[in-house]
């Protein structure tokens, strides 16, 4: 997927095309926004323009840098994300020290393909410990050729000081509208899933691709969060979509509160899942039957 892909953020796509146009690409850029307004995926193209800029923008010897940046398997593409420690799978996901010399190391090298080499920090605001020192002192000697992007929530999540090092790329909310549209797609995902199994679910999903993949987690995960809302009986005007308070409020009565906190857990599983490069189409299918099931 490349910039044009990307259709709901006109001025973030605007400035990094300018950059891209009068060649003046920013050693480091924070892109900021709340999540699920497409952060990621804007990273992820970015980083298509700048990996196939070798090859004027076309394959090279029938090798698309392009698709190799989606499947996350470009050699000059590093991404990181956060993680449970290593000895409890259970615990809090973060962004280590260890995760931070590795990306030191990957960057230490020349690139393989292109002339530049891109590093994702996704949820940078997770970064503990040692982590957002050891971090700028890389930011202050960032090694020639190379790119960094971080994915934050806002400019207070990290330190200022490596704020200070960084373009800053801002990122809007979806609207209102785009919101409702996407929990009620998944609360029919949902109920389709219910009522006709898995060959349902499978014939909705057989041409997800990550762009997709992402959208269905988010409304997902905002479905949960307004059954939520319903349960804790907070006002209807609060609903990302006030329309439809009352099927709301009948689909919360199928759901305790553990099992919608297990489900948020999912959603958020899921789209750790496609950090991972999991497919797309199996990452969705995994979390609708958890969902599905635990609300049957």
């Amino acid at each position: 997927m490349r910039l044009d892909a990307v259709t709901d953020q006109p001025r973030a796509v605007e400035q990094l095309r300018r950059a891209l146009a009068a060649d003046r690409v920013a050693h480091a850029y924070a892109f900021l926004g709340p999540a699920g307004s497409g952060r990621f995926t804007t990273a992820v193209a970015f980083a298509a323009e700048l990996l196939c800029e070798a090859h004027g923008g076309r394959p090279d010897a029938g090798r698309c840098a392009c698709a190799q940046v989606h499947a996350r398997r470009h050699p000059d593409l590093h991404v990181v994300a956060p993680t449970p420690p290593e000895s409890n799978p259970k615990g809090a996901r973060a962004i280590r020290i260890g995760a931070i010399r590795e990306l030191e190391r990957q960057a230490s090298l020349r690139p393989a393909m292109a002339r530049r080499r891109v590093l994702v920090l996704d949820e940078a605001e997770r970064m503990t410990g040692e982590s957002p020192q050891a971090f700028l002192k890389f930011l202050e000697e960032p090694p020639p050729e190379t790119v960094v992007i971080l994915v934050l929530p806002g400019v207070r999540a990290v330190p200022a000081t490596v704020i200070s090092r960084c373009q800053i790329v801002r990122f809007r909310g979806r609207g209102d509208e785009a919101a409702a549209a996407l929990v009620a797609e998944a609360a029919e995902l949902l109920d389709e899933a219910r009522a006709q199994g898995a060959p349902a679910l499978f014939k909705r999903t057989e041409r997800v691709d990550r762009e997709r993949a992402e959208a269905l987690i988010d409304g997902c995960w905002l479905l949960c969060r307004d059954l939520m809302r319903v349960r804790a009986g907070v006002a209807p005007a609060l609903s990302t979509d006030p329309a439809r308070v009352e099927a709301l409020a009948a689909e919360a009565g199928q759901w305790t509160d553990d099992e919608l906190f297990a489900a948020m857990a999912a959603c958020r599983e899921a789209r750790e899942a496609l950090v991972s490069n999991v497919t797309p189409r199996l990452t969705v299918d995994v979390m609708v039957a958890r969902l599905a099931g635990r609300s049957a």
